[in-house]
């Protein structure tokens, strides 16, 4: 399932196709709500303020690799309140397929 925001990059047919095709289903909070997409909020006011908000893009390349520098140490040095002060990556590693499977 994919659950997004009625934002207009969602609203793309070609996405909406692929999604069909792959059997996604579609869930859009409602407008005005972000409350019910609390860890996608989360994570984009965590992404805008520890490295958007940080850095100076000189050209596609430089962002790429200055956000995949942040992105690597988002899930494997920083520790996450929420998942009892273990990094993103060590949280996946202790899952097993049927703790994945109950949180989907």
């Amino acid at each position: 399932m994919l659950r997004s925001d009625n934002g207009p990059e969602f609203v793309a047919s070609g996405l909406t196709e692929w999604l069909e095709k792959v059997g996604a289903a579609t869930f859009h909070i409602e407008p005005e709500k972000p409350w019910q997409n609390g860890y996608g909020e989360s994570f984009n006011a965590r992404l805008r303020d520890e490295c958007l908000n940080m850095e100076e893009f000189w050209s596609l390349p430089h962002a790429r690799t200055l956000i995949e520098a942040w992105r690597i140490e988002y899930n494997s040095e920083h520790l996450h309140s929420s998942l009892g002060y273990v990094t993103p990556d060590e949280f996946a590693a202790g899952c097993t397929p049927a703790l994945a499977q109950d949180a989907a």
